[in-house]
C-alpha cells in the first residue's frame, strides 16, 4: 500500500458500526410479547409545539413482564402522549389512571410475528443500504485517489479492504436479522 496516499479505513468502519448500532436500537422498538421500555423510544409526542420523546415528558417504567408503564409529568399532556401511542403502530391501546398511562403488552399472535419479522427485514436492508453508501464513499475516495497518482495495484488491494469491511459489516447486519426473526417468532 502506498505510504503517501492512504484510505482511511478506520472512519469507514466506524461510520459502517454506526449504521449497526442504529439498527439494534431500531430492532429494540420492535415488541416481541415481553414488555421493553425501549420499545416506546421512537414515539414522539407533540408537546408544547414540538415533537418530543416519550421519555421527555414522562417516565417509563416495566413494573412486570406484560406491562409498560409512562408517568407523565404534566397532566395536560396525558392525552398526547395517549394519542401518539396509539398512532405509534405498536399495537397496544394505552389504559389511562390519571397521569399514568398503562400499556398492557398482549401475547403476539403468529400474523402479528410475521408482520414484525418483515418489518425487522426491512431494517436490516436499510442498514445495509447504509453500509453499502459507506463503501461506495470509500471506493469515491480510492479513484479520487488514483487521479492523484495512486498505483493501480495499491488501488486494487484497497478496493478489496473496503469491500472485505462491507461483506464483514453486512455479516453482522445477516446475524443481528436472524437473532431478532428467531426472537421474534418464539412463542
Amino acid at each position: 500500500m502506498s505510504d503517501d496516499i492512504e484510505i482511511d479505513l478506520d472512519d469507514l468502519e466506524r461510520r459502517m458500526d454506526g449504521a449497526l448500532g442504529a439498527l439494534r436500537t431500531e430492532f429494540a422498538s420492535l415488541r416481541t410479547g415481553r414488555a421493553s421500555a425501549s420499545m416506546l423510544e421512537p414515539v414522539m409526542v407533540d408537546a408544547y409545539g414540538s415533537m418530543t420523546p416519550i421519555n421527555q415528558v414522562g417516565t417509563v417504567n416495566v413494573p412486570e413482564p406484560r406491562m409498560v408503564t409512562v408517568n407523565v409529568w404534566d397532566k395536560s399532556l396525558v392525552n398526547k402522549v395517549e394519542k401518539a401511542i396509539m398512532e405509534s403502530g405498536l399495537g397496544i391501546n394505552p389504559q389511562t389512571n390519571g397521569t399514568i398511562i398503562m400499556l398492557p403488552i398482549p401475547e403476539l399472535n403468529e400474523e402479528r410475528r410475521r408482520d414484525l419479522t418483515k418489518v425487522a427485514a426491512q431494517y436490516a436492508e436499510n442498514a445495509r443500504v447504509s453500509i453499502r453508501n459507506v463503501r461506495r464513499d470509500g471506493m469515491d475516495q480510492i479513484k479520487k485517489a488514483k487521479n492523484e497518482g495512486m498505483s493501480e495495484d495499491d488501488q486494487k488491494l484497497w478496493e478489496s479492504e473496503v469491500q472485505d469491511l462491507t461483506d464483514k459489516q453486512i455479516g453482522k447486519v445477516d446475524t443481528a436479522l436472524a437473532t431478532k426473526q428467531e426472537e421474534i417468532m418464539q412463542v
